[in-house]
């Protein structure tokens, strides 16, 4: 870590200016004044255009952008009625890739929604409700997985309940890109508890969706720093949104990060190239690095840096997806720089870097925690740009630079993620019945 501390004079200037830059709060602000970035609409595609800017006035060359098609979902109307013992409306909202339609059912209280908590009661031709966190003391089970459990136990509809209290309705993809097979709505708290209560009288709710799925197209944002080597460190950030809110959190302090990381490195001398890709509809099942990787030589990656979560909250998270290097690069930076990092060494599949760690490119994910379970104001109406200390953008941005510098220097060896390794990672973590019902366990690993 000493290569990444010895700040020549052009890097030092770089970092103390991006203590006090004032463009990472600009961009963050015309990002979020854009309003609806839901992948492949109107608002996406302006999104795209602004981090092209930034990219460019960052000291960034080569930039473009890479388009791709997508199945764009569009939200028309949801009504949630409780049909039985009492006769009443809740507010709720589809999850991306609900199918439309109406389906009636018996409500049925899963808890938290893990798969054991759906094997203990029969949900078959019911509405399962589910809470958005999961029990402390073992991993967070993700939203896809509890929906996709369901539905193969025979669930006709899910109700996802935000366990974040504020009348906030969640909301969240159902599927990775594809129609999925049954209603789903996002209920805010204090109407779980109502559901919850109503299920244990055997009540009974009709769900009506209006959406559609139509042909669409998103875009990744594309440029580089440093020589033009063929071995390479990548960088990644998705800029879109749900469509409910500004999307402030999740994840334009993850993109207003890399903008710093990226002005940073402009500003020095690195032994490899590095490429940045801001990338499209993560929010609907990682399309755009999906689309990233497919035309990628995963040997000429060296690692990838995902900076989903990084900037939001005080303190810095290293996910190292089962890459004991990385995890070192990580823990070296924190004593080098005396700055705290956790890490985390359990992988999982559901932000940008999983298309390249499941082909072996060692990872790390730079995440913030804020000491809460679960998402807090992400993925409701609450993730606005007043939730933002861009203090932690800049500094996390700044410590960003100085880790992917390390992963740049050529003599710091970062290998491979073996196959074996990594698929027994997921088993230990159980992840293989959930990821199965969301359709993302690899072929391979059966």
């Amino acid at each position: 870590m000493d290569d990444a501390l010895s700040l020549d004079d052009d890097l030092a200037d770089a970092v103390g200016r991006a203590w006090l830059d004032d463009r990472p709060w600009e961009f963050l602000t015309d990002l979020t004044a854009i309003g609806n970035r839901m992948g492949g609409s109107e608002g996406e595609a302006r999104a795209a255009e602004l981090v092209a800017e930034a990219f460019r006035d960052a000291g960034l060359r080569r930039v473009r952008e890479q388009p791709f098609e997508v199945n764009e979902w569009r939200r028309g109307h949801t009504d949630l009625e409780l049909v039985s013992p009492d006769d009443r409306t809740f507010e709720a909202v589809a999850l991306p890739y609900c199918p439309a339609g109406a389906v009636r059912g018996e409500l049925v209280d899963v808890g938290y929604g893990t798969p054991a908590e759906i094997d203990e009661v029969d949900v078959e031709g019911r509405v399962a409700v589910a809470s958005t966190t999961t029990p402390s003391g073992g991993r967070f089970v993700h939203r896809m997985e509890k929906y996709g459990y369901a539905a193969d136990a025979g669930a006709v509809g899910f109700v996802f309940v935000n366990h974040v209290p504020g009348q906030l309705p969640p909301t969240g993809s159902l599927t990775f890109g594809e129609e999925a097979s049954i209603p789903a709505v996002g209920v805010s708290k204090e109407t779980g508890a109502w559901l919850s209560e109503y299920a244990e009288a055997d009540g009974e709710v009709e769900l009506t969706v209006v959406a559609e799925t139509v042909p669409g197209e998103s875009r990744n944002v594309l440029g580089q720093v440093g020589p033009d080597t063929d071995e390479t460190v990548l960088v990644l950030a998705h800029y879109d949104a749900h469509d409910v809110a500004e999307g402030a959190l999740d994840n334009g302090c993850g993109i207003a990060t890399m903008l710093v990381a990226a002005r940073v490195l402009a500003a020095t001398d690195l032994d490899l190239g590095v490429r940045f890709a801001a990338v499209g509809c993560e929010e609907t099942g990682l399309l755009g690095s999906e689309h990233l990787a497919a035309g990628t030589d995963f040997d000429s990656v060296k690692a990838v840096v995902n900076l989903d979560g990084a900037g939001r909250f005080r303190d810095l998270v290293a996910m190292s997806h089962a890459s004991a290097a990385t995890a070192g690069v990580a823990r070296r930076l924190s004593e080098a720089t005396r700055h705290p990092i956790e890490v985390r060494e359990e992988p999982h599949p559901f932000s940008d870097q999983w298309p390249f760690v499941r082909a072996g490119v060692p990872a790390l994910q730079l995440h913030s925690d804020s000491g809460e379970r679960g998402r807090g104001w992400g993925h409701t109406a609450a993730d606005t740009r007043d939730k933002v200390d861009d203090r932690n953008v800049r500094e996390h941005g700044v410590l960003a630079a100085l880790l992917v510098r390390e992963l740049a220097v050529e003599s710091v060896e970062v290998p491979a993620l073996d196959e074996y390794d990594l698929e027994a990672a997921f088993r230990e973590a159980e992840f293989e019945p959930g990821m199965k019902a969301a359709g993302l366990w690899p072929e391979g690993w059966d």
